[in-house]
């Protein structure tokens, strides 16, 4: 089951919470292709925020295409499609890679531990498995 939970107290705005944690749950195989969301003011009762946070949320998973808003049905998660071929995915990887090593950096990790923590996230997450060439 998937939940989500905020921390009010963060610096981090609670849509942007809200949106990580669902993405978080899909790369973790938790949410898959097809699951539906709870709707909006269900989310917000929930979290006890105010709705247009959940609509906030809700529009800019909608618009990264971890999900699709269907009129009347609710919110459903997309397939994720990994990029393909290493020339589409390779810069903004580079990029996404340079800025989280430079953060862990500054906050005093050394490149074993980064490695480290980039092995068991990559333990948590469910890749799509490539078909077999023989």
């Amino acid at each position: 089951m998937f939940t989500v939970r905020v921390d009010p107290t963060s610096s981090e705005p609670i849509f942007e919470q809200v949106a990580f944690q669902v993405k978080e749950a899909v790369a973790r195989g938790d949410l898959q292709g097809g699951d539906r969301l709870p709707s909006v003011r269900e989310l917000a009762r929930e979290l006890v925020v105010n709705p247009n946070t959940v609509v906030r949320a809700y529009q800019s998973l909608e618009q990264d295409r971890v999900i699709v808003r269907r009129q009347g049905a609710g919110c459903f998660v997309l397939d994720p499609k990994p990029a393909s071929g290493e020339a589409v995915a390779s810069e903004p990887l580079q990029d996404l890679m340079r800025r989280s090593v430079t953060e862990a950096y500054h906050l005093g990790f050394t490149a074993a531990d980064i490695k480290r923590a980039l092995a068991r996230a990559l333990d948590d997450i469910q890749f799509p498995k490539k078909g077999k060439k023989s």
